[in-house]
């Protein structure tokens, strides 16, 4: 039986299984078997045929941050990519217009952000139909997913697509589930939770590993979450990533749909082909990646607004600051100056491990 007949035997039997606390452990092994068998699809064995483990296209990384084109057949990505970065990537009326990977670049706010449009997918891309595999594959290598939707037909095409990157380990607009998971020699199976009344029970939680062979391990929940998520952690390959979802060809719908569209979380309704409110996603990319400006400034001079050092929110310390400039200035690191929000005073003599905000200035001093 392929590998594919045994994941669809696995999620009829799931469609058929009540939900409850009864068949809790049931279906959680039933989910842990789904995960093994999706990560036997993507990474296959050296020795099978076939297009081995899921390798995106060569695209080499530049400027700040990355930026994916995901969505079906002609849905407007190549349009926009071609507006917003003045890229040539081909348009027609057909679809598969697109066949590889066409990267461009934003400047905005003094980064550099590579946007890639990549191919059309299509149903079953998880499991390797189309190039969907690619496609994924290099979707896992962005900082930000961009899905874009035609405005006729969004909700089941939405649908399809989170169905098709979440098979492939990809999880939208996710925080990582706060949950400790520790194997160990002996001892069995410890289960605590800081909540009184959690959703995952021991039965399940054992249930789960069992599928895994671990039969002693330390679990312990900080919240609530369910299998999918306790599966997600053993696992380990997962990647939360940012997701926008881009509402293209609105110039078909009437205002009161487009009211609508515009509530719901997330969204970002465009024009690409009449370049209608492109500037707010622009602005809604650069919210979503979170990134900060850094300005430099030599010893007595002005500091340098052309070109700020850009960093993610989330590495924006001065010891990271150092290592974007150039890896050998911490070796030879004093302490640094720093004019801004974060700091008390202007200037305010600060250590490597400070944190840094947006538009703050440093000035670095090193020993002599």
């Amino acid at each position: 039986m392929s590998v594919l007949q045994k994941i669809k035997d696995i999620e009829d039997e799931m469609a058929k299984t009540q939900k409850n606390k009864a068949t809790a452990g049931h279906l959680g092994m039933l989910k842990a078997k789904l995960a093994k068998l999706r990560r036997e699809l993507l990474e296959p064995s050296s020795g099978a045929g076939g297009g081995g483990k899921g390798d995106g296209f060569d695209v080499n990384k530049v400027g700040d941050a990355r930026v994916g084109l995901v969505g079906f057949p002609s849905v407007g990505k190549s349009t926009l990519l071609n507006k917003l970065t003045g890229t040539f990537s081909e348009v027609a009326s057909y679809e598969f217009t697109t066949l590889t990977c066409v990267p461009g670049v934003i400047r905005y706010r003094g980064a550099k952000i590579q946007l890639l449009d990549l191919p059309g997918i299509i149903e079953g891309a998880k499991d390797g139909k189309g190039r969907g595999r690619q496609v994924i594959a290099t979707a896992r290598t962005c900082n930000l997913i961009l899905i874009v939707l035609d405005c006729l037909k969004p909700i089941t095409h939405k649908k399809l697509i989170e169905h098709e990157l979440e098979g492939f380990g990809l999880r939208l607009n996710k925080k990582p589930p706060e949950i400790t998971f520790k194997k160990k020699d002996k001892g069995g199976i410890a289960f605590t939770s800081t909540l009184a009344n959690p959703t995952l029970d021991l039965d399940a939680v054992k249930a789960v590993l069992a599928e895994y062979r671990i039969h002693n391990a330390d679990v312990h929940l900080k919240g609530d979450y369910d299998v999918d998520d306790l599966v997600d952690v053993i696992e380990g390959n997962r990647i939360y990533v940012p997701c926008i979802y881009v509402i293209n060809k609105i110039d078909q719908i009437t205002l009161e749909e487009l009211n609508v569209l515009d509530r719901l979380p997330h969204y970002c309704p465009v024009c690409a082909y009449h370049e209608w409110n492109l500037d707010g996603l622009v602005e809604m990319i650069w919210e979503y990646l979170d990134l900060l400006r850094i300005y430099t400034k030599p010893k007595g001079k002005l500091p340098d607004y052309n070109d700020p050092v850009i960093l993610p929110a989330a590495h924006s310390s001065v010891e990271h600051f150092c290592n974007r400039l150039h890896k050998a200035i911490i070796k030879q690191f004093k302490y640094s100056l720093v004019w801004g929000s974060s700091v008390k005073h202007r200037p305010q003599k600060v250590g490597r491990e400070h944190i840094l905000q947006d538009e703050d200035i440093v000035q670095i001093v090193k020993r002599v």
